[in-house]
């Protein structure tokens, strides 16, 4: 038990705003406050003017499906070039996209032109914005933070932006009501200046890979195949995307609840949102204290059942102040169950493959947001908008029960560390970096009684060389000598054979140890390297004689 406490401790770091002493994730964090704080005026404006142009409750509702789809689209490119070009570049492209659509769409709002379906599409690119700088800024923490400090900083995002919904909705309320939607717009655009502004000057330290860039589908695959094959990333996607899909109903149908049921306007809105911001804030800076008390999935069941009360408040009641109250438990929820999913997400992936489980991780949850928003809104026209409520409800009470069959796991005290040690092997033949398949056998003596713990050890290896980016593994055992076994793998290319190796995390490598130490023969287990030749008709002459110097 003290064991398990000390990595509570440990993952929770020195404190809530331990991170805010690093000079660089200070500058981006502040200057995300102020583009929050815009792009907060900026919903509560887009929202409430798609509800006064149209009466549906689908077009209402898909706004917030709008701005998500994109990342459900692009993440898996955004990761892929998150993780093999330079992170501060990608988060600048995808600055400037953001500010350029604000711009557009501040144009058209002061000439006239509206209509509801180009508050779709500008939603829509201003998502696709989002689908690029999120995964790169995330990805971006782990590179400027300490480890140690990482769940406090993965945190503090998200309360910064919750720190301003506390405000910012109720301050767009005010400038929607007093001033009008250009007014809003105008700030939103401005609002995107601040961290374009930093970014440009920021600087940090990004692992540089010794090897050139992947291609883009090799990236791609390479993502995908650590992600399937790594249990607590699996788990975390999945419950994020049910988690998205069930307590969207909150965001997407609260315009509703305030004109329909509330009898309301677009003050009451805002204040609204600022009762949700303010329950976002007050959980954040809760959960460095939350985290050392409850596990990752008592963190998330609690999220849930907030989200799952908040919901059924909204159903039953007519009163804007109880709504609020109802409002902050939402809010508290939200920020407690998205915080935990993605520090999970983050604790189980290496440097090399983060952007990449992030963007997977956003594709999801974006798909479960943009899913639910759409759902939600068509239940409400089709049923009753209590109706729809309810149905959230019993579906976020569902996301927290499923936690028994398909938990989030504790991956806290786990090394997934890099180290840059690998010396590549000197050979006979002068290899090209797209040379391969390269196949690679390691031999082992085992002795009859070491068997089994052996066997245990080979089913995680399976995995962990799975996930580097080793293919069609396998493990056989010598007929004629039984205790001799042979694990063998093959991987595409030399250069992927190199990356391969530059993967392996201290955890493999510990992994590894414990197989050297359960090896009866003399010195290290025997790795040998070869290149396969197919047996065809050889493409030009003398490509297979055995003197050939070229692989």
């Amino acid at each position: 038990m003290s064991r398990v406490m000390d990595a509570r401790k440990s993952a929770a770091g020195a404190g809530p705003f331990a991170p805010l002493r690093n000079v660089t994730f200070r500058a981006i964090w502040l200057a995300g406050l102020i583009s929050g704080l815009g792009w907060l005026i900026q919903t509560i404006a887009m929202s409430w003017l798609m509800a006064t142009i149209t009466p549906s409750s689908v077009m209402v509702a898909l706004v917030q499906a709008a701005t998500n789809l994109p990342a459900f689209i692009l993440s898996i490119f955004a990761g892929a070039i998150v993780d093999n070009f330079n992170r501060r570049k990608v988060m600048l492209m995808a600055r400037s996209l953001m500010t350029v659509t604000a711009v557009a769409l501040t144009i058209l709002v002061a000439l006239g032109m509206i209509n509801p379906w180009i508050i779709l599409f500008f939603s829509f690119l201003a998502g696709c914005g989002i689908a690029f700088n999120d995964p790169a800024w995330q990805a971006s923490v782990g590179d400027i933070v300490d480890r140690k400090d990482l769940a406090a900083a993965v945190t503090l995002t998200s309360v910064g932006f919750n720190t301003v919904r506390s405000v910012g909705p109720a301050l767009g309320g005010i400038i929607l009501a007093s001033f009008g939607p250009l007014t809003a717009f105008c700030l939103y655009t401005l609002g995107h200046l601040a961290p374009l502004a930093v970014v440009w000057r920021s600087r940090w330290k990004v692992p540089v890979s010794r090897l050139p860039p992947e291609a883009m589908l090799t990236a791609i695959s390479d993502g995908i195949r650590f992600t399937s094959l790594s249990s607590e990333i699996k788990t975390a996607l999945g419950r994020g995307f049910l988690f998205g899909f069930a307590g969207i109903a909150i965001l997407a149908l609260l315009p509703l609840v305030v004109r329909d049921q509330l009898k309301q306007g677009a003050i009451a809105y805002g204040t609204l949102m600022a009762g949700f911001g303010a329950g976002a804030l007050l959980a954040g800076l809760a959960s460095t204290t939350l985290r050392r008390k409850l596990s990752d999935e008592q963190m998330l069941k609690l999220a849930c059942t907030a989200c799952a009360t908040c919901t059924l408040c909204l159903s039953l009641t007519q009163s804007p102040a109880l709504a609020a109250i109802a409002l902050m438990l939402g809010g508290a929820g939200w920020v407690l169950g998205w915080s935990g999913l993605s520090i999970s997400v983050q604790w189980a992936s290496p440097r090399w493959v983060v952007g990449r489980t992030i963007s997977l991780y956003y594709a999801l949850t974006s798909l479960g947001l943009a899913g639910g928003s759409w759902l939600w809104g068509m239940v409400t026209e089709s049923y009753s908008l209590g109706f729809a409520l309810q149905a959230s409800t019993a579906a976020s009470l569902g996301v927290a029960l499923l936690g028994f069959l398909l938990p989030i796991h504790q991956r806290k005290d786990s090394d997934v560390s890099t180290p840059d040690s690998f010396e590549a092997p000197t050979l006979g033949l002068d290899l090209k970096p797209r040379s391969g398949p390269i196949a690679v056998k390691i031999e082992y003596r085992i002795a009859p009684d070491q068997v089994e713990a052996f066997l245990t050890l080979m089913q995680q290896r399976r995995r962990a060389q799975g996930r580097n980016g080793a293919r069609r593994w396998i493990l056989t055992r010598n007929l004629h000598d039984v205790t001799v076994w042979t694990e063998t793998f093959r991987t595409p290319t030399w250069h992927d054979y190199l990356r391969f190796n530059y993967r392996r995390t201290a955890v493999d490598t510990t992994l590894n140890d414990s197989l050297v130490d359960l090896h009866q023969g003399d010195g290290a287990p025997e790795v040998t390297l070869s290149i396969e030749r197919p047996t065809a008709v050889p493409r030009k002459p003398g490509i297979f004689r055995s003197d050939t110097p070229h692989g």
